[in-house]
């Protein structure tokens, strides 16, 4: 069984209950068609699990086939830095098809973040560094392909597509 390395941890950007006992992360591409299949799957199973619930994205962008996934994932590092990860992280996958620079900023325009700022992030060694150790960190846990789904610290192995994660979810929680 592979394992989550390192397991979440205070460089995470988490949504939900911190003290939930169920942990489900996810190595995700911005720009991978596959995650943005997974993304309403996994925004429902955060509403129907609630406070048992905490998710953490972290970025695993595939930069040789998605040219855009490495700005796009520094673009949500960049909202987070103004409070606004949650927020940048949806309206990325809801815009997938369009991701280059200019996109970018309309939308963190769109979400009222602070747009000198946040071009200004964009350009921090610092975020391109924290995408890149996102990137390490799946690979050093197995991740060959996105989205690919931990739940407490465990490799989940079943198809996500078909209703087989909320169900694994909630056999943890069982």
């Amino acid at each position: 069984m592979t394992q989550l390395k390192p397991l979440i941890n205070s460089n995470d950007h988490l949504f939900g209950n911190p003290a939930a006992s169920l942990e489900l992360v996810e190595y995700g591409d911005y720009e991978c068609p596959h995650c943005r299949r997974a993304y309403p799957i996994v925004k429902a199973i955060k509403e129907i699990l609630g406070p048992e619930l905490k998710f953490v994205f972290r970025n695993f962008p595939l930069s040789n086939i998605h040219p855009h996934a490495f700005m796009a994932a520094v673009a949500t590092e960049a909202a987070g830095l103004q409070g606004r990860f949650w927020e940048m992280h949806d309206i990325v996958f809801e815009n997938q098809k369009n991701l280059e620079v200019d996109n970018l900023l309309l939308l963190a325009s769109n979400i009222g973040l602070d747009i000198d700022r946040f071009e200004s992030d964009l350009r921090s060694k610092a975020l391109h560094e924290k995408v890149e150790k996102d990137f390490e960190s799946g690979m050093r846990s197995g991740v060959n392909g996105t989205p690919t789904f931990f739940i407490n610290g465990r490799k989940f192995e079943g198809d996500w597509s078909r209703g087989a994660l909320l169900e694994e979810l909630r056999a943890v929680l069982a």
